[in-house]
């Protein structure tokens, strides 16, 4: 089980035990084999108060995971108008080891949903390192009837990959938001869309794509 991160500014580095591991062939060059450590910058928005995420670190250097554990947005009977819409910002402060840099090549978003018929859920996001811009926001779209695990992956062609400058810290910045429209469902039933996990079984796996830096004369 993950570990939440304390209240506040969060500086926890933790180490996944072989779960987050990517699905799709490796892009880019060879992982580097050194240590590296994500910590938690900040923590904002209306779906991660500060000590509802956390950050692991796949073994094999490949990929990382982001867990929530009160990422949630809910309309329908019950709710307020402000539970429809739920976001988050983290700033991930990335040590790599020295000589190479990385990208995000995928990531991979999970959750539950519950959503009556004529209701929709929708799941956005989009990432960038600080001080550049930021990429464009993907959304993937669930509508009800529908009471299961949720799962969407956006990926990046080779092409069009931003890496972090060689060198340099910067933080990576990841916006991610939850929404649920229930406008057309019947309004004695409440629909929700989750992004969060109570075990660390739920969460969010970001895939690296590395590159050695050029030499420096």
């Amino acid at each position: 089980m993950l570990s939440t991160l304390s209240a506040g500014v969060a500086v926890a580095s933790l180490l996944l035990a072989g779960s987050a591991s990517p699905t799709s062939a490796r892009i880019g060059d060879e992982p580097p084999t050194g240590k590296i450590t994500i910590t938690v910058a900040t923590v904002n928005g209306s779906g991660c108060r500060p000590g509802s995420a956390a950050v692991a670190i796949a073994p094999d250097n490949t990929a990382f995971t982001v867990t929530y554990s009160e990422y949630l947005a809910q309309a329908g009977a019950g709710s307020r108008p402000t539970d429809s819409r739920k976001n988050c910002q983290i700033a991930l402060n990335v040590h790599v080891p020295q000589g190479f840099t990385y990208a995000i090549a995928k990531a991979d978003y999970r959750g539950y949903a519950s959503l009556a018929t004529g209701a929709k859920g929708l799941e956005q996001a989009s990432y960038y390192f600080q001080g550049q811009t930021e990429t464009a926001r993907k959304s993937h779209t669930f509508t009800g009837p529908y009471d299961t695990n949720w799962q969407a992956s956006d990926e990046t062609d080779v092409e069009s990959l931003v890496y972090a400058p060689c060198g340099e810290e910067r933080y990576f910045n990841i916006n991610t938001e939850l929404r649920v429209d229930a406008k057309a469902a019947d309004p004695r039933a409440t629909s929700y869309m989750a992004m969060d996990s109570t075990d660390g079984s739920i969460n969010t796996l970001y895939h690296f794509a590395w590159k050695e830096c050029p030499a420096r004369r």
